[in-house]
């Protein structure tokens, strides 16, 4: 049997673990590093790989493998995900595509219509969940871009699964809520749960079968997860349990590298995620609409509004044109140009909410999810941004191989108005077809101005692009620098359907919405706060600072 305690953790059981526990080290010595993730283990080991000499594609295999661990409600090797990199050398940015992909099985009747949205079949068990993406994308970055073994970069996150860790709050709430569907697992529940029960922080979490299955990617490499006895194992786990999966679907799986999205704003230049994202054009086009209008000069009410009418566009042509781009032509050019977003623009009433319904027919997505960013002395770096969807994905863990799924089905559009689990409405150009990626929104970013660059991502499903948006625009259009101010600041967000504003709680006077009322927009108070953006920004002199979003180290899941 496990070792499992709950409250406090005797550190004598954890000896050998001095690195891993060394929690009361200055975060100075973290800043200077130049990684901001959303787990001080991950950031830890990260730091550890960059002054043992790797670079930041060495780092950043390390820093996603240890977040796999250490958040699987967020991200993990049954996940997929995407990796923007800069590397200084030549000056190359690349986007690995790691998303995953629909199985050969998966159809549109199969997963739509009432019955499967009854049970769930895009949401949880095996059924919803799409070939992974990010044990290739580890085995890609590591050797296409960086210095040191996979046996080196992943041996932190196979100690951290094998000896075991305190769970800390952030964990502790995601196991609360969905202590059900893990439960609904006996494998998940003997493994993320405490007796069949939410755990307390401090819980200790052993994962032996996953550090098994990352020391084989270790020693074997990624495509060891999709061929073989392995990928065998994990087909025949899935399909024994109800799901979909072909051994083909695995052994046809392929990162993906893709030319950024870029353009330029203000006089930044942007570099972003391209289509399966839908983020950089959504992100894009919302700037564009919002460049002639003299925001420094308005009151808030006015800036919010100018806002939430460019994203409710934006999202609206996500929804209409936005998929795969190895399925269906989406006209990229016109989304991302001035003058058509200025056309769109054109029809902003400055005092009134224009009716979503007005702007035409549907169509549309992720949160557990985890963001991380990071800078090396050399000027090399890396956001990216990983999921497994919803908190803890399918909740199903397959077979004896500790990887826990993601539910990523739930991300194509299965039933014409039905919406997704994050109130997305899907539409034709994101309708599942085998090998099909699912639309995203997760937008790592690069914003490099006179002052530097700037690093950011952050999970939070549809509204990550929203968040992204809001950041660059602060950024941008203030002289001083804040980085704490960027993760920090109220968050408020629009997504064409449904018609509302949604604003974190406690963070815009009652007057203010009001005002936003009184021009036609609903208003919607949001349960939790939502987000987890990690910055890092690098000056001209080479000076790095970081920031992490308090919500996180509040322990505030959403």
């Amino acid at each position: 049997m496990m070792n499992r305690f709950r409250g406090s953790v005797p550190l004598v059981w954890f000896a050998g673990l001095a690195l891993v526990l060394c929690v009361a080290r200055p975060a100075t010595a973290i800043e200077q590093c130049g990684i901001a993730s959303a787990h001080e283990l991950a950031t830890r080991a990260g730091c550890e790989i960059l002054r043992s000499g790797g670079n930041a594609f060495d780092a950043a295999v390390t820093v996603a493998a240890v977040l796999a661990v250490v958040e699987p409600f967020a991200s993990g090797i049954g996940g997929g995900g995407f990796f923007l990199l800069h590397r200084a050398s030549d000056e190359l940015d690349v986007f690995v595509d790691a998303r995953e992909t629909a199985p050969a099985r998966a159809s549109r009747e199969l997963l739509s219509g009432q019955d499967a949205l009854e049970k769930k079949l895009t949401r949880e068990g095996p059924t919803a969940a799409g070939i992974p993406g990010e044990p290739a994308a580890l085995d890609w970055v590591a050797n296409r871009y960086g210095t040191l073994p996979l046996t080196r970069l992943l041996a932190p996150a196979i100690r951290l699964a094998e000896r075991g860790f305190p769970a800390d709050g952030r964990y502790a709430g995601a196991t609360a809520l969905r202590e059900g569907l893990l439960r609904g697992n006996v494998t998940a529940a003997s493994i993320f749960l405490d007796q069949g029960k939410a755990v307390q922080t401090g819980f200790v979490l052993i994962q032996p079968m996953l550090a098994r299955t990352l020391r084989m990617l270790a020693e074997q490499g990624g495509r060891a997860f999709y061929e073989g006895n392995f990928a065998r194992d994990l087909t025949n786990a899935v399909n024994s349990a109800g799901g979909l999966w072909e051994l083909s679907d695995l052994e046809n799986y392929r990162v993906i590298e893709r030319q950024p999205l870029r353009f330029t704003y203000r006089g930044a230049a942007i570099t972003t995620a391209p289509l399966p994202s839908s983020g950089g054009l959504v992100l894009a086009q919302s700037l564009f609409i919002l460049e002639p209008v003299h925001r420094a000069d308005m009151p808030a009410s006015d800036r919010m509004h100018f806002a939430a009418e460019a994203m409710r566009r934006g999202y609206h042509d996500r929804a209409r044109y936005m998929g795969d781009p190895g399925f269906v032509e989406v006209p990229v050019h016109q989304l991302a140009s001035r003058d058509y977003a200025r056309n769109r623009g054109a029809s902003i009433d400055p005092a009134r909410a224009t009716l979503s319904t007005d702007l035409a027919q549907a169509a549309e997505e992720g949160q557990d999810t985890t963001h991380f960013s990071i800078i090396d002395n050399q000027g090399n770096r890396v956001a990216a941004t990983l999921s497994v969807n919803g908190p803890f994905g399918s909740g199903f863990v397959a077979g004896n191989t500790g990887v826990l799924l993601n539910n990523h089905m739930d991300d194509f559009a299965h039933h014409s108005g039905a919406p997704n689990m994050y109130k997305l409405i899907g539409g034709r150009a994101n309708v599942v077809e085998p090998g099909k990626r699912p639309l995203s929104s997760m937008t790592p970013t690069f914003v490099e101005d006179d002052r530097g660059v700037l690093v950011l991502g952050t999970p939070g499903g549809s509204r990550i692009i929203s968040m992204i948006l809001h950041s660059v625009l602060t950024y941008l259009e203030r002289g001083q620098i804040d980085l704490p101010g960027l993760v920090a600041a109220p968050r408020f967000h629009h997504q064409y359907l449904p018609d509302r504003i949604e604003i974190e709680p406690e963070s815009f006077p009652d007057s203010l919405i009001e005002e936003l009322r009184a021009r036609g927009h609903t208003v919607e108070i949001s349960r939790r706060k939502w987000g987890n953006m990690q910055i890092v920004f690098q000056d001209k002199k080479g000076r790095v600072e970081i920031a992490n979003d308090p919500r996180g180290q509040r322990g505030v899941l959403f």
